[in-house]
């Protein structure tokens, strides 16, 4: 098995009950004296809840009619899609066949619907329809359970903001996570919502928002994850999807055969390191019957996201082309840039302000053959685009003319299109300057970056983390999860070994983790200090749990 060398340092378990310092602490509260709040089994889930209550700012009536919208969406989709498919005659609507009318000769939309019992009886003869629509209504229902149970616990976190930490509705659009998260240290006092520490820190709710988040970036980090190909001509790449993510937290988090017997405890068995190779077989195994499940849900996966991403994109495309060529945060970036200790609310923040910075410093390579392409195809689409619609605008009746306004507006979206891969003529080309900049924000720098941003080496391997819109897109429809399960390697994921967790229930922490958590002074980093190798870690990553001016 190989070994790789970290800098990672091991959390010292006490194995006891208690945490250092109250062995013999012993809480006994009267029957009569607990509040619903007292010794809340769950605390991951319930910080993470009251979390994502804070972070939404928009009260539960928002957060409701969210949901509703999302089952509604779903039945939308599947719905308009069946009939679709088969209740349109398309021969009408295409105006290929005539229609008899007594009264008027003028199609209308109705006319190329098919009748009821035509349409029921196509969806009835047609086995794929009717295992999609099977498929669909397990799935709607298995959500639907999910809403109800997501109301219950909005409302449970409503109360909880309202009754124990004082805060009505109407201040929390206001409120920051620093004055919620002090408010839940406070009522610990008088609450005890955790039995096993007298008073709560800010490190303890950090640490069970984000401990399998933590994971994650630790991962990351070290390389662990198999993301990073190097298909023929295209070199390096890296794949990491949502769905690629989701069957990675499945198989260490919360799917069968997990690493964790539930949200905050590992199992016992991970903590041995005698039996590391029998769980590496198993870990093998688990990957491989998922990447199975995920191959035979392929076609249904992939149909539902092409038609969801067809149904939410086309309107924004229509109305900004220019859109499919900006940049925004790949997945991977946004995971590869995450400090410990890190919400994500506070992740996006710190991303947003480099985002014109980073996208100022892709545009600076924009290629000078695919720019002169660009100006002269915008030149011939924009002479036939002004020619139809200056006939459009002396007659009307050249719309009526077969696919002129599909060439108007295709026309439109390339012109568009192109316009995205043409500079600015008052750019100046400085990327130290911007590499600087994003520096300050995004807190990432390997050494040999310095002094080489305005080569393409440096620029293909910043642009892992700033990804085209356009391709993010298509990757997100690409369902398959593409897992490395090779023998010599798969032990790594596994953390074996005493220390690698306290026994302590409140403080069952990664090791990854650090223990600081991040403070609530200004986090904005306008020059970054240098750090020592032991810092960085082995990629060069100023990984700090907390950057404060």
């Amino acid at each position: 098995m190989a070994h790789f060398d970290t800098e990672y340092q091991r959390l010292e378990a006490s194995y006891s009950d208690s945490p250092p310092g109250e062995e013999n602490l012993l809480m006994h509260v009267p029957e009569g004296a607990k509040s619903q709040w007292h010794h809340i089994e769950n605390l991951d889930l319930f910080f993470q809840r009251i979390s994502f209550y804070m972070v939404q700012k928009n009260g539960f009536t928002c957060m409701l009619l969210g949901e509703i919208f999302e089952l509604v969406q779903l039945l939308f989709v599947v719905g308009f899609t069946v009939f679709l498919a088969n209740c349109v005659d398309y021969d009408i609507l295409f105006a290929n066949k005539f229609v008899n009318h007594t009264d008027s000769s003028k199609v209308t939309l109705p006319d190329a619907f098919l009748p009821v019992d035509v349409c029921s009886a196509r969806i009835r003869d047609n086995s794929f329809v009717i295992f999609v629509l099977i498929i669909s209504g397990v799935f709607w229902l298995h959500r639907l359970v999910k809403f109800i149970y997501n109301v219950c616990c909005y409302w449970e976190i409503r109360s909880f903001y309202i009754n124990a930490l004082k805060m009505t509705m109407s201040e929390l659009p206001y409120a920051t996570w620093q004055e919620v998260q002090a408010r839940i240290v406070e009522i610990q006092k008088e609450h005890q919502i955790c039995i096993h520490k007298k008073e709560l820190t800010e490190l303890d709710i950090y640490h069970r928002i984000l401990r399998f988040k933590n994971y994650m970036v630790a991962m990351v980090n070290k390389s662990l994850l198999p993301v990073r190909f190097r298909p023929p001509v295209l070199g390096e790449c890296v794949f990491y999807t949502r769905g690629l993510k989701y069957n990675f937290e499945l198989i260490f988090f919360w799917g069968p055969g997990s690493l964790f017997e539930n949200e905050w405890s590992l199992k016992q068995e991970y903590k041995r390191g005698g039996n590391r190779l029998e769980l590496a077989d198993r870990l093998a195994s688990r990957i491989l019957w998922i990447g199975i499940a995920n191959l035979l849900l392929c076609p249904v996966i992939l149909v539902w996201q092409i038609l969801y991403a067809f149904f939410s994109y086309t309107e924004v495309i229509k109305r900004e082309p220019g859109s499919l060529g900006a940049r925004c945060w790949s997945l991977y970036g946004r995971c590869y840039l995450r400090h410990f200790n890190e919400l994500d609310h506070e992740l996006m923040s710190r991303l947003s302000k480099g985002y014109k910075a980073a996208s100022k410093y892709m545009n600076c390579f924009l290629s000078p053959l695919l720019t002169v392409v660009a100006k002269n195809v915008a030149f011939f689409a924009g002479s036939l685009l002004a020619v139809l619609i200056a006939l459009t605008i002396y007659d009307e009746d050249v719309l009526a003319v077969e696919h002129v306004l599909s060439s108007i507006t295709l026309l439109g979206v390339c012109i568009t299109v192109c316009r995205s891969f043409i500079p600015d003529k008052h750019m100046v080309f400085c990327p130290e300057q911007l590499l600087r900049v994003i520096l300050a924000h995004i807190h990432y720098m390997p050494d040999h970056w310095q002094g080489n941003a305005h080569r393409y080496e440096t620029r293909d391997q910043f642009s892992h983390k700033s990804e085209i819109c356009v391709y993010i897109c298509g990757l997100s429809l690409f369902p398959l999860s593409v897992v490395d399960v090779r023998r010599e390697d798969r032990g790594v994921y596994l953390p074996t070994g005493r220390g690698w967790e306290d026994r302590v229930i409140s403080d069952a922490l990664c090791h990854h983790q650090p223990s600081v958590a991040p403070s609530s002074g200004d986090h904005t980093l306008h020059q970054p200090a240098e750090r020592t190798s032991s810092q960085r870690g082995n990629r060069g990553f100023r990984h700090t749990p907390t950057l404060t001016v």
